[in-house]
């Protein structure tokens, strides 16, 4: 597998040199500067790929291309969006990166209820709390019907927790949900965020799905012509926030997506941290039935809990087998190499937890702190290269 890392800009935190010391080849990135929407010029790209060069690296994979909001509701100048994204395709393809990372996620991007979960290690890591979730949903937020979304036994432990919570709690609570996380689309205020919501639960499950599937009908395609793999991430969490459609959670959410529109370009982003959030989700089972078209893996484990919520764990320590998912990765590749083909799976380490010596960092991304990170990839590289030995 090829070990890449998360690199967001030149303004980064964590510089190339360091992503080259941690022992990863490739780079995992984006043109943050430019809007939602915007046509990614061609000089810009190769502008940054050759910035990442110089540091002896090379610009693995795209993550992420955003889908404009407009283009999941087929509303408002979605087909200028459209053509805008094809444009962007076809410029990534022409600067020779050949995998692009995208979500079709609604209204939120990942959402975590806490940035800073107190481990045991007395490190921190990233949480889902399902009763903090729709205690800010049913009581600040008040979203119109939003009871409807949850269990009575849901509301009710929600509004116990709600009546004990201080201002500043819910005030950070609001702001790790909505302020917007690295990877995000955008920020809301409360009446922008609860407009938005009411759009999407208009469309429905089967609408945002036949969007989806008419983007991919439009732009697999350019794709294909381009040389480039789309590679769609599932949701994070896998199910509904505030009561919004999600149509990548599942293994049969996957298979819909990529028979709708038959292409090697239409591919998936094996996320074993948002596939594994749900315990109905067998991460190798996903591998063994789509593998051919996994284009990319983020390798992060969870500790499921409770009613839904989960904490991200160390990455051979959560809920999910990630000696048997590498396991499932390396014999893909394997049948790969078999076929002639040169296309090793782009895996990198996801959301490391903040250890000590970053603790006091202002600039430290939630989830992507360098020594979290550089420990992960490092267990990572472990078990692929025992996995790799016993092979021969």
């Amino acid at each position: 597998m090829l070990e890449t890392w998360r690199w967001f800009d030149r303004n980064d935190s964590v510089s190339l040199k360091k992503v080259a010391q941690a022992g990863a080849t490739g780079i995992v990135s984006s043109l943050n500067e430019f809007a939602v929407g915007e046509v990614w010029p061609l000089e810009e790209i190769l502008s940054k790929k050759d910035f990442i060069e110089s540091a002896g690296l090379r610009w693995s994979v795209v993550e992420s291309l955003h889908v404009h909001s407009d283009i999941k509701t087929r509303t408002g100048n979605y087909r200028e969006l459209i053509d805008n994204y094809k444009q962007s395709i076809k410029n990534i393809g022409r600067a020779g990166i050949g995998i692009v990372c995208y979500n079709f996620m609604p209204v939120v991007d990942w959402t975590r209820t806490n940035l800073d979960y107190y481990l045991e290690n007395t490190g921190s890591a990233l949480r889902f709390d399902m009763v903090d979730f729709v205690a800010y949903d049913m009581f600040v937020l008040a979203r119109e019907n939003a009871d409807r979304s949850y269990t009575e036994e849901m509301g009710k432990l929600a509004r116990q927790h709600f009546d004990v919570m201080s201002q500043e709690q819910l005030k950070l609570l609001e702001s790790n949900i909505i302020s917007g996380l690295p990877g995000g689309e955008v920020s809301y205020c409360r009446e922008s965020l609860k407009q938005t919501i009411a759009e999407f639960i208009c469309l429905g499950e089967d609408g945002l799905r036949e969007n989806l599937v008419a983007f991919l009908a439009e732009i697999i395609p350019v794709a294909e012509e381009a040389g480039v793999n789309l590679c769609i991430h599932p949701d994070d969490p896998p199910f509904s926030l505030f009561g919004l459609p999600r149509v990548v959670s599942t293994q049969e959410d996957v298979r819909k997506i990529l028979n709708a529109v038959d292409s090697p370009a239409n591919g998936l982003t094996l996320c074993a941290g948002s596939f594994g959030a749900r315990g109905d989700n067998n991460l190798v089972e996903i591998v063994e039935e789509v593998g051919s078209k996994i284009y990319f893996a983020h390798l992060r484990n969870v500790v499921r809990e409770a009613n839904g919520s989960f904490y991200e764990a160390e990455h051979l320590s959560g809920d999910n087998d990630m000696v048997a998912l590498i396991d499932a990765l390396l014999k893909e590749e394997e049948k790969r190499r078999a076929r002639g083909l040169d296309l090793p799976i782009p895996m990198r380490p996801d959301h490391g937890h903040l250890l000590e010596d970053e603790v006091k960092m202002e600039n430290a991304k939630p989830g992507y702190s360098y020594l979290g990170r550089l420990k992960g990839l490092a267990e990572l590289r472990g078990v692929i290269h025992a996995l790799s030995y016993a092979r021969k």
